[in-house]
């Protein structure tokens, strides 16, 4: 029998929490051991067939610390990890930067969409990935390919925008392009989702995981103006290129994707401020409509 694994390795959004240079309510709880909030790293997910070896779709810059926290991904041998794969879902920092960590002659897949390779491409200091053992594959949209042995995998177009670094002036949000894409996994007549950036769920994005047995969603703020009433930032969360989880009928993805008919959908890409961290209504809300909250070290398994 197949069974796909997955592990969240990072459930926060860039920065983590706590932040470096925050002391929100949540990062203040993150950094109290006896606040019962734990500390959790940036935005990362690995999936495996059977768990001999991975894929890890972000390469968050926290990657060193989540490899040493996840015993299936140590080295099994000298210079032998089982990381095979890194898929890239956006070019932002918080999901390209841990590639810099991983590039002490290992070899392994770098996967991504052509505008997310061109982003690195045109960066030189990516070039510390050496060609002879980093293979750079450039998949279109939705064609067919295989991240590991047994696992076949799609990427799509998600709405959303440039990586902050890439902004000249006001970007286009809402973008549907390469510059932000989902992943669907199917395996074992299993179909799962990794969509951890995404600023809108139009009526076809809802029509393609409706019924899914597993989605993992952006869950990256609460409500659209979070940061702005927090006072940790001016910008909502749609100018970041991210759906809140409540808004109105259509603006909010706790309530739209409560109409889906998805098995299991847990919130991942978790903004420091976002107050689902603790127990309160907002928490409750989210459970109470069948979400779970994901956590650094989360396991699902699809058998």
């Amino acid at each position: 029998m197949t069974e796909l694994r997955f592990l969240v390795l990072g459930s926060a959004a860039g920065g983590g929490l706590p932040q470096w240079n925050c002391n929100c309510s949540n990062c203040a709880a993150a950094r109290d051991p006896s606040s019962g909030l734990a500390p959790q790293t940036q935005s990362s997910l690995a999936v495996s067939v059977g768990g001999k070896t991975w894929a890890i779709f972000n390469a968050s810059p926290d990657i060193r610390q989540q490899i040493q926290q996840t015993p299936q991904l140590h080295p099994s041998a000298l210079r032998q990890s089982p990381i095979k794969s890194v898929v890239i879902t956006n070019a932002d920092v918080d999901h390209i930067g841990g590639l810099l960590t991983i590039r002490e002659k290992q070899a392994f897949d770098l996967i991504s969409s052509s505008a997310i390779d061109a982003v690195l491409d045109a960066n030189p200091v990516f070039r510390v990935l050496d060609p002879a053992f980093v293979r750079r594959h450039v998949i279109s949209l939705d064609e067919m390919f295989s991240p590991l042995d047994g696992i076949e995998a799609r990427i799509f177009a998600v709405p959303g925008k440039v990586a902050l670094f890439l902004e000249e002036g006001e970007p286009e949000l809402g973008l549907e392009g390469e510059q932000t894409i989902g992943v669907e996994f199917v395996a074992g007549g299993r179909r799962a989702y990794y969509i951890p950036g995404c600023a809108t769920l139009p009526d076809w994005l809802c029509a393609r995981i409706r019924g899914a047995d597993l989605v993992f969603f952006d869950g990256t703020v609460f409500t659209d103006d979070e940061m702005i009433r927090v006072g940790t930032g001016v910008k909502t969360g749609q100018r970041m290129g991210h759906m809140p989880i409540t808004g109105d009928s259509r603006s909010g993805s706790l309530d739209v994707m409560s109409k889906l008919d998805i098995a299991r959908m847990v919130y991942v890409h978790i903004n420091n401020t976002n107050p689902i961290w603790r127990d309160g209504p907002e928490r409750g809300a989210v459970t109470a409509a069948g979400f779970e909250i994901g956590h650094d070290g989360m396991e699902i398994n699809l058998a």
